[in-house]
């Protein structure tokens, strides 16, 4: 078989976990080779998967020329600087896969800029496609220049603004990359919960600096009858003043765990905290971080449309808004909604679609699908 490519951003593990899951459902004698600045955050591959270290497209590293740092950027592109050598680098190294390899098909998760690499190279791409207010002429270029898009989420989190030719070949896979989410019971068990306690989590991820500390200590005190839990990376505030309810446990290893057996959490949009809060389908106060394009606000905007989150534009700011927040979100709260948003099998789905488009782009049959329709 000809070989696959795809190109992985590195920040958060999301883009990673969601292809891993992606190259174990295809098929093993298809090669895959990922592109990505950092190798250590993909879990295990399978044989037939290799991952080619190419450095940041975003990060300096000193050796880029001064003088070119105010070019003007067009439109057609969102992180192009001129005179980076990293970017050269990354850039040729894919292009000379491009030409050695002779690929079936890349996958571009993401990036607009190598999206329309491949397209130039004339290999066939498949372009992720992500929340946002992504209209710009860059990324409306990679996306009608793609072979297929790959949306990891449900239909109904569609934005309402895409226009029909791009959800026309869209693909979409709810839950792609993400672990069935363990049982409740089972889960507070593990953690030694006490029945009828109530619990509180903050998931404060790992794709952006995380939530600040004196705000969740201000749910904390608004909600003194719960149990108030972090998770991950919170920002020290030199104000914050925490009562005795509240507990911060840093990164951990049993984040499903901790997600499964909460009453309510608070979490940004990120897709993988995403899509393990719909499986685990807890009631959930969204609170969009800063992402380029506004993705974590649209995306939001979309969890609240479909009623499986009550959506607030930042962590509340006083008491009286974390009790109406709370509130909202234990009264909507729909877990068969949420659990009907997040596909079981939406990895081997997605290899099916991609095996299928291979076939239809170069003339071979395609594979008996792995999943029933």
């Amino acid at each position: 078989m000809r070989p696959l490519g795809c190109f992985v951003h590195h920040q958060g593990r999301g883009h990673a976990e969601r292809c891993a899951a992606l190259v174990h459902a295809l098929p093993p004698e298809r090669p895959v080779t990922l592109f990505c600045a950092r190798a250590e955050i993909f879990p295990p591959l399978p044989a037939n998967a290799e991952v080619v270290s190419v450095p940041s497209l975003f990060e300096a590293t000193g050796a880029e020329a001064p003088g070119l740092a105010d070019l003007d950027t067009p439109d057609t592109l969102h992180c192009a600087p001129a005179g980076w050598p990293g970017i050269r680098e990354a850039m040729g190294t894919i292009a000379q896969w491009f030409r050695e390899a002779d690929p079936a098909l890349m996958i571009c998760d993401v990036s607009a800029e190598i999206a329309q690499l491949s397209r130039i190279c004339s290999v066939p791409h498949v372009k992720v496609v992500q929340h946002g207010d992504r209209s710009d002429p860059g990324h409306v270029a990679a996306y009608r220049g793609a072979l297929g898009l790959l949306a990891p989420c449900h239909a109904d989190l569609a934005q309402p603004d895409w226009p029909g030719w791009m959800t026309a070949k869209t693909h979409f896979a709810g839950g792609l990359g993400i672990a069935a989410m363990p049982d409740r019971a089972a889960a507070r068990a593990r953690l030694g919960i006490a029945a009828g306690e109530k619990i509180a989590l903050v998931v404060s991820g790992g794709g952006g600096s995380g939530f600040a500390q004196a705000p969740i200590g201000v749910g904390a005190r608004a909600l003194p009858d719960w149990s108030w839990h972090t998770i991950g990376h919170v920002e020290r505030d030199w104000h914050a003043t925490e009562p005795g309810n509240l507990a911060h446990h840093g990164w951990v290893d049993d984040a499903a765990d901790r997600i499964a057996a909460a009453d309510l959490v608070i979490a940004s949009t990120g897709n993988t905290t995403c899509h393990q809060i719909l499986g685990a389908g807890v009631p959930w106060i969204a609170v969009p971080e800063w992402r380029y394009f506004d993705e974590q606000h649209r995306k939001a905007e979309a969890l609240s449309r479909a009623g499986v989150a009550h959506a607030v534009p930042h962590l509340p700011s006083s008491a009286q808004a974390w009790r109406a927040a709370a509130e909202a979100a234990l009264m909507r709260h729909d877990p068969e909604r949420m659990h009907a948003l997040v596909d079981p099998r939406a990895a081997a789905r997605a290899a099916d679609w991609i095996e299928t488009l291979i076939a239809r782009a170069w003339g071979a049959e395609p594979r008996l699908a792995l999943v029933a329709e």
